[in-house]
Order: structure tokens, then sequence, then C-alpha cells
């Protein structure tokens, strides 16, 4: 029987987090926001395989295990991960200063 592969959903404001992150970086280059952006968004689709391999968001306050965060290129995603969906809340640079929720 295959895995039921989990469905990917975007907050808006993690939409939001992402086109700005791509704007910003396009006037400074247009190959670093391709490269940044297709970094990210391959991350991102690999949740959908292996939803918990990353590590627990250490900023969620009272973490029931199901909120996890990467690094890709100095950008944190911070996502929340069930049983069928994992929906990505936000991506912020690690230099800005973290956001606890």
């Amino acid at each position: 029987m295959a895995k039921k592969k989990i469905r990917i959903e975007w907050h808006k404001a993690a939409t939001k987090h992402f086109d700005e992150l791509l704007e910003y970086l396009y006037y400074e280059s247009e190959q670093a926001a391709s490269l940044v952006g297709n970094a990210i968004l391959d991350e991102i689709e690999k949740f959908a395989a292996y939803p918990t391999a990353q590590s627990l968001d250490r900023f969620k306050k009272n973490n029931d295990g199901n909120f996890r965060a990467c690094i890709v290129y100095s950008y944190r995603i911070s996502y929340y991960v069930d049983e069928n969906t994992i929906c990505i809340l936000r991506i912020r640079h690690t230099s800005r200063e973290p956001l606890e929720h």
C-alpha cells in the first residue's frame, strides 16, 4: 500500500514573506532570486515525504511536536504538520529578530 502524500498549504503571511524576499533578491541579482527561491521550494517539497525530519521549532511556545523549522540560505522556514497537511507559516531571514509564537 502506497504512503499517502501530505498536502502542502501556505499561510497567507508565508506567501507574502516569500514574495517579498524574492522581490528583494531580484533587485540585487536575478540569479540569486532564482537560486534561493528554488532552493526554498525544493526544501518545502521534501516536507511532504519527510514531514518530521526537520527540527522542532524552538521559538514555538508549548510546542506539541507539530511545529517544525529549517533554514535554507539564511531563511528560516516555519511550518505546522499534522497527519494530512503541512502548513507553511512563515519565512524570515535569520538576521531578523526571531518571533516567538
